[in-house]
């Protein structure tokens, strides 16, 4: 097995998963990320190691990304981005309504929200990234990284609790 089959493996998941929650389509992940990892083969070289490849390669992604947005006319794709919701079987459809009212209010106040506090909050949430490596992708301190997403996340808790008083 490569090095770059190797890397492949490790991080096809992650990737995948990162534009997945980007894009709302699995269809779309599977371009986006197929297409990340074949400039990923053609630019290993010109890797220099400064950050962790999971954050080069997200990094290579989200340009894939919004390369295809730009291609493709659009331009909210906050708004339809998934939020994952946690399973379970004991659900009653007004709990599932419930939900899927706040995760649409959740994208509403993400789409909103200005950099880079929109962008600290995905890599976090959606590529599950560590403040370490989100500091890295800024040239930030995870210090920086945390508080960002932490300010962030109160804004996005201030929107709903605006809307709920509603």
């Amino acid at each position: 097995m490569t090095q770059f089959e190797e890397i492949y493996r490790a991080y096809f998941k992650d990737v995948y998963l990162y534009i997945r929650a980007l894009s709302g389509s699995d269809e779309i992940a599977d371009d986006i990320t197929s297409e990340t990892f074949f400039k990923a083969m053609r630019a290993i070289d010109g890797f220099q190691g400064k950050c962790d490849i999971r954050v080069w390669l997200c990094q290579i992604a989200k340009n894939c990304y919004f390369t295809y947005l730009k291609k493709s006319g659009r331009t909210d794709s906050i708004e339809d981005a998934a939020l994952p919701e946690l399973p379970s079987d004991e659900k009653t459809s007004e709990q599932r309504l419930i939900e899927r009212s706040e995760a649409a209010w959740i994208r509403k106040a993400l789409h909103g929200m200005q950099e880079p506090y929109k962008e600290v909050f995905m890599w976090r949430v959606f590529a599950e990234l560590s403040f370490k490596q989100i500091g890295q992708i800024f040239g930030k301190t995870d210090n920086w990284a945390c508080v960002t997403y932490h300010r962030a996340k109160n804004m996005i808790r201030a929107r709903l609790e605006e809307n709920h008083e509603k």
